[in-house]
């Protein structure tokens, strides 16, 4: 790695440990690092990780009907991506519940999400990789997220939380040869917009 990079061994060995760290690789006693492949039980602890910590961040931000801007700006990125390829709303998508989480001023629950963030990313290009769901849906679903908060309707917005999550995870789950679970055959359709 080292040499292939033209960085000193010590600079290979950290990032080596940082990727371990994050998930991205495994490495187990006098053994190389390698790629770690998902499957479904893993895409599923992710997802019920994330989901926890998430429906937290909307239950907060519920009770003060406060929208992060940062998270509107992402999903009005990814609504203009009608001619992109699926891949590309990977980093907005995460931008958006990265916001959500972090607009809780909580510095313990931002950082056990950041800890996730890498193996949620993982997951996230496979669901784009393959089509698995369309952009705007995503959207959709995104801005009807953000219409429970600002009503300040925060079982709402978990709710369309968990459908949200729980299509992409089974779809994947179905891709990688599991048993997909009952929140594969919900419908892509754009969620109603609710008024404040």
């Amino acid at each position: 790695m080292a040499r292939a990079y033209e960085v000193a061994r010590p600079t290979a060995k950290a990032a080596i440990e940082k990727l371990v760290g994050e998930g991205l690789l495994q490495r187990s006693a006098h053994k190389t690092a390698r790629v770690p492949s998902l499957g479904p039980d893993d895409v599923r602890d992710i997802y019920r990780t994330r989901a926890h910590l998430e429906s937290s961040a909307l239950r907060h931000l519920a009770r003060s009907s406060r929208i992060p801007e940062s998270a509107v700006a992402a999903n009005d990125e990814i609504s203009a991506m009608t001619g992109n390829t699926p891949l590309s709303i990977v980093e907005p998508d995460m931008r958006f519940h990265t916001a959500l989480v972090d607009a809780m001023g909580s510095p313990r629950t931002s950082r056990m999400f950041g800890s996730l963030v890498s193996e949620v990313r993982l997951c996230m290009v496979q669901v784009q990789g393959q089509h698995l769901l369309t952009t705007s849906s995503i959207s959709a679903e995104h801005q009807q997220i953000l219409d429970a908060v600002a009503t300040g309707d925060g079982e709402l917005a978990v709710a369309v939380l968990t459908q949200h999550l729980g299509r992409a995870r089974e779809r994947l789950v179905a891709a990688l040869g599991g048993t997909p679970g009952p929140e594969a055959g919900l419908p892509d359709r754009p969620a109603q917009r609710i008024s404040p």
